[in-house]
């Protein structure tokens, strides 16, 4: 009786774990063709400005990039220096953006930038705003070379002063460009080490990710100062991030401050005088 007892149970337990492999298959299946969107959640993004109507001193740079299925028009925004040394070639910034936002939502950070004499350079996503085509990290991270070595053939851009400052999203995207081309630095502000770090928090295993931005394997030997900031309070990726990134850094500066992602820093002021110092610029 006991043996038929225990056949019964081992028969169930089969069944049920084979009925727990189904399930996880079906999840990490979901997940797998659900990414895109929650990784480019362009559909939070406020609405973009009629293409043509620009903000005062802004040019609109456009680039042709070629896909499977035909060329799509990327936007970027050029944001002159607001006071350039005359005859001196002037230092640049690349700026860019977090998942949810536009280059129309960054015009404060760009005339911040642009008041320390630097030329703004702020790249649109692929599928964000005006520009065209579906977002990935490998088109995006081809358009930001493709945005960077058109900077730097300007004649007024010194090539060997490009700073790359990148918010969220955006310093995953900053240090894949790092990883490509020569910079004088970065900016990272609430970065992560990776996107392919969270699959195990939703129930996923780090393989299936489509767009994994390994900050941590594109910076691996980076030589430049890095500038670190990241909130403690922050609940969309954790300080532990930014911690982890500065200590595999020999050149970081951190700066961690209270702050939670969406209402960061909590203190512009501090946030661009450590900016300041960290470009040699200190007033």
């Amino acid at each position: 009786m006991g043996s038929e007892v225990g056949r019964a149970w081992g028969r169930r337990a089969k069944r049920y774990a084979a009925l727990g492999v189904v399930v996880y298959g079906v999840w990490l299946a979901l997940l797998y063709f659900k990414q895109d969107s929650m990784v480019f959640p362009r559909q939070f993004s406020g609405p973009a400005l009629p293409e043509g109507r620009l903000p005062p001193r802004v040019e609109s740079v456009w680039i042709n990039a070629g896909t499977e299925v035909g060329p799509v028009r990327v936007e970027a925004w050029l944001l002159p220096a607001a006071n350039p040394t005359v005859g001196d070639r002037q230092p640049a910034v690349i700026y860019c953006h977090g998942n949810a936002e536009l280059i129309d939502d960054n015009m404060e950070r760009a005339t911040e930038w642009s008041k320390r004499g630097f030329v703004v350079l702020l790249p649109e996503y692929r599928g964000y705003g005006r520009s065209q085509g579906s977002p990935s990290q490998k088109a995006i991270t081809e358009d930001l070379v493709r945005f960077y070595d058109w900077l730097v053939a300007r004649p007024e851009i010194d090539a060997s002063r490009v700073f790359v400052h990148g918010r969220s999203l955006g310093g995953g995207v900053a240090a894949q460009l790092a990883a490509r081309r020569p910079t004088a630095g970065l900016v990272l502000e609430s970065t992560f080490t990776s996107i392919a770090s969270f699959a195990w928090g939703v129930g996923g295993v780090p393989w299936i990710v489509k767009h994994p931005f390994r900050t941590d394997v594109a910076l691996r030997g980076y030589d430049k100062p890095v500038l670190i900031f990241h909130g403690r309070e922050d609940d969309i990726i954790p300080v532990s991030h930014g911690r982890a990134l500065a200590g595999m850094l020999p050149r970081a500066v951190y700066v961690e401050t209270s702050g939670d992602h969406m209402n960061y820093p909590p203190d512009l002021g501090a946030f661009w005088g450590q900016i300041d110092r960290f470009v040699g610029m200190e007033r």
